[in-house]
């Protein structure tokens, strides 16, 4: 069995959860610096290394700028 470690979900094969990573929604970055989501897969290209995806940004490094979604906390007023 393989399984998600973003959502914890199991997959029979290897394959089938590399193609759920790329649709996974709890797998999603957020980049503090301009804002935007995307997957992980987008932000790097080693799985070592990671920078924000838009070309603009200079926001990099997962917990420097990059966070996991479900680890931003929404404020309240």
């Amino acid at each position: 069995m393989h399984t998600c470690r973003d959502c914890k979900q199991s997959f029979q094969t290897e394959l089938a959860l590399e193609l759920h990573r790329d649709t996974c929604t709890k797998g999603q970055l957020f980049c503090q610096v301009c804002g935007d989501r995307f997957r992980e897969a987008e932000a790097t290209q080693d799985g070592w290394h990671y920078d924000c995806p838009d070309v603009e940004c200079d926001g990099g490094g997962l917990q420097e700028d990059l966070f996991r979604v479900e680890d931003i906390r929404t404020a309240t007023h």
